[in-house]
């Protein structure tokens, strides 16, 4: 179990947020025994000794629906212009592990263009030629080896096996294949659309992975030299001048101090950016408008939020359909195309193929295609909405503020629709309707009795309803819209995009690198924050533009770069 605090500590590095990033920092950091590391989490420890089943399951519904892994108040606006603007709840981790212990433990890197694009932004020495040989070191791959691939690395990546695959995704898989999509090896080979086996980070046991495992093994957590502090959350930076001194805690049992030769933050795309603006370092506008001091006047802190906007269609699956093994994990396969949009990349789009739409009985009689804008141009920014750090700040996606994301994303219902009803599926699928992570359907998976006899009741009903299914699910489940209401009508189509757009929990950039001449830029491109000594950032918020990747592994690469830096200056 980690320490008991006293009201002060001191240390050479001091890690901000013990999620997927912050895990990592510290097993490379105190590699070197002369350097005293201090990490801190605001949520609970997970280790070897304790880890939920849940949380350690390859299946992860229920994970990041429990409260106690998430920042429970967290809420984010979603879409732009027009559409209705209410708040709803986004699902961030609060436990040691951070994402990787929640998330659909996909791992994927993305293309290699996407790295050289950061370069492009300013991200000097981030090119594929830079990140690649991380990512190499990253992984453990079983499945392939070569030079894109590791063999030895910390997290065992793998893809889902012949006998293991749903029916229904492989039926999928096999439909796309004939629509000109051909059935590839591997996600993280050749850049190239078409239809794969997802990779996925799952050990050999079966199980999840989180970096508070991987990297944080029992001997790491042995060595003198390392402090991991949880259910401790940071108030604010604590500064001399113009450099960070250390952080003032909020815990349990009181303030604590630490006093730090240098701080890293490592809390991710929307609390690292917070905690910089509640410690005056921001822009000075905003900053004055809440009554705090100015320490450092960056424009872009919170700034340049990224997201891969989404809509899913999804479908009915008749009994012979469905997953047969309830603790498989459900992202068996992915769907990649490019848009030809002009201007976009190749593979800008990017379809996960569930097996299963949730945990409950509902979601296990639903097949998904889960759409996103895998390489998006809207941009939203993350604000104070207090001075308080118990207030969470206001996040702001503004997802399709860029029409060029509605028009994908628009094309991307459509041509799901389009290959759910083809004939190549018939006797493998029922109902196709047009479906959405909206608030209604994240509290009617939320566990509880009362939501289980609904659950179970609904799924009663749609079993049962045979012909009248159809109706059933137009009126209980789709909100009176059909596939068909959309495929014949553009407005229609564009309305329900706009209204139901939701995200992939891949929020970044918000304090991105770049040039120390460039006034957007937050760090430098080893992570230095501009204009403040001894600061650094290590974790998604660093990503100039949004890679066409899940960002767990992108988040992995990016703190073992960002420690290798720090140990090599000494």
């Amino acid at each position: 179990m980690p320490d008991a605090p006293s009201s002060s500590l001191a240390c050479d590095t001091l890690i901000l947020g013990g999620g997927t990033a912050g895990c990592v920092l510290a097993a490379r950091l105190s590699e070197d025994a002369h350097r005293q590391v201090i990490l801190v989490e605001a949520g609970r420890d997970i280790s070897a000794q304790d880890i939920p089943a849940d949380i350690s399951a390859r299946y992860p519904g229920r994970a990041y629906l429990d409260t106690r892994n998430i920042w429970a108040r967290l809420s984010a606006l979603m879409g732009a212009g027009n559409a209705p603007r209410q708040p709803r709840r986004y699902e961030q981790a609060r436990l040691l592990g951070g994402g990787s212990a929640i998330n659909a433990l996909m791992a994927n890197r993305g293309a290699p263009g996407d790295y050289d694009e950061w370069e492009s932004l300013g991200a000097e020495g981030w090119g594929w030629r830079d990140c690649l040989p991380v990512f190499r070191a990253i992984e453990a791959d079983r499945d392939f080896s070569g030079p894109l691939h590791g063999t030895d690395g910390p997290i065992i990546v793998r893809r889902i096996s012949h006998g293991a695959i749903s029916p229904f995704v492989d039926g999928v898989m096999r439909t796309l294949d004939a629509r000109g999509y051909p059935i590839r090896p591997d996600q993280n080979g050749e850049w190239l659309d078409g239809a794969y086996r997802g990779t996925v980070a799952v050990s050999d046991d079966g199980s999840r992975q989180p970096t508070s495992l991987a990297y944080l093994t029992s001997d790491v957590r042995r060595r003198p030299n390392l402090r991991v502090i949880t259910d401790h959350q940071a108030r604010r930076l604590l500064t001399d001048g113009g450099r960070i001194t250390g952080a003032e805690l909020d815990s349990p049992a009181g303030s604590l101090t630490i006093d730090a030769a240098q701080v890293v933050l490592a809390a991710g795309a929307i609390h690292s950016p917070a905690l910089l603006l509640r410690s005056g370092i921001g822009p000075a506008s905003e900053l004055r408008a809440l009554g705090i001091p100015v320490v450092a006047d960056r424009a872009g802190i919170g700034r340049n939020l990224m997201e891969h906007p989404s809509i899913a269609v999804a479908t009915w699956l008749p009994p012979a359909f469905r997953e047969r093994n309830p603790d498989e994990h459900h992202e068996q396969a992915i769907w990649r195309y490019s848009s030809g949009l002009a201007g976009a990349p190749a593979g800008d789009m990017h379809a996960a193929i569930l097996s299963r739409a949730g945990w409950h009985c509902v979601g296990r009689r639903t097949g998904c295609l889960f759409f996103w804008v895998n390489k998006s141009w809207s941009r939203g920014s993350v604000r104070l909405a207090a001075a308080d750090p118990v207030a969470e700040p206001l996040v702001d996606f503004r997802m399709l503020s860029d029409e060029r994301d509605l028009m994908r994303l628009c094309e991307a219902l459509r041509m799901g629709a389009e290959l759910l009803l083809d004939p190549r599926l018939d006797g493998a699928r029922d109902v196709v309707f047009p479906a959405s992570y909206s608030p209604r359907v994240a509290q009617i998976a939320v566990p509880g009795r009362w939501n289980a006899f609904q659950r179970g009741t609904l799924a009663a009903l749609l079993d049962a309803a045979g012909p009248l299914r159809a109706a059933l699910i137009r009126t209980v489940v789709s909100e009176g819209i059909t596939i068909r209401d959309l495929l014949t009508d553009e407005s229609a189509l564009t309305d329900f995009v706009r209204r139901n757009v939701g995200g992939t929990w891949h929020p970044s950039g918000t304090c991105r690198m770049g040039r120390s001449d460039d006034p957007q830029a937050v760090t430098t491109a080893r992570g230095e924050v501009i204009g403040v000594a001894a600061l650094r950032v290590a974790d998604a918020s660093l990503m100039p533009s949004i890679p066409r990747a899940n960002t767990n592994m992108p988040t992995i690469m990016i703190a073992e770069r960002i420690a290798a830096f720090i140990r090599a200056e000494g």
